[in-house]
């Protein structure tokens, strides 16, 4: 009986601590703001949503599918030497990729002041 008493007071001691360690609001959270420069040069800084998961970790998204697309091919090729090898390929043709052939497009605009 003791066991089961002393489990009963453990757990909501522990789920007393996991409720009080939940963040109270979600204005604590980073704002994400952007810089605009109007026609006579005054800057504002507008509120903007937050960029997608995708849109944050581009490199690290495309380089980790790329690898485990080409281990998963040398995998099935080859065995465990071939899943090395086609994880190592992989890895350069998705770096070639994401670095090389299909790169961030960054817009920038002129800012004219008459």
């Amino acid at each position: 009986m003791k066991k089961y008493i002393l489990a009963f007071l453990i757990g909501t001691f522990v789920m007393g601590l996991f409720i009080a360690a939940t963040p109270v609001s979600v204005a604590a959270q980073k704002q994400y703001v952007r810089k605009v420069v109007d026609r006579n040069g005054r800057v504002r800084w507008v509120r903007v949503r937050k960029p997608s998961y995708y849109r944050r970790h581009r490199n690290r998204i495309n380089m980790a599918l790329g690898t485990g697309g080409g281990a998963l091919i040398g995998g099935l090729l080859g065995g465990k030497k071939g899943a090395l090898i086609g994880g190592g390929v992989g890895l350069g043709s998705s770096a070639l990729y994401t670095y090389k052939l299909n790169k961030k497009r960054r817009v920038y605009r002129k800012v004219r002041r008459y």
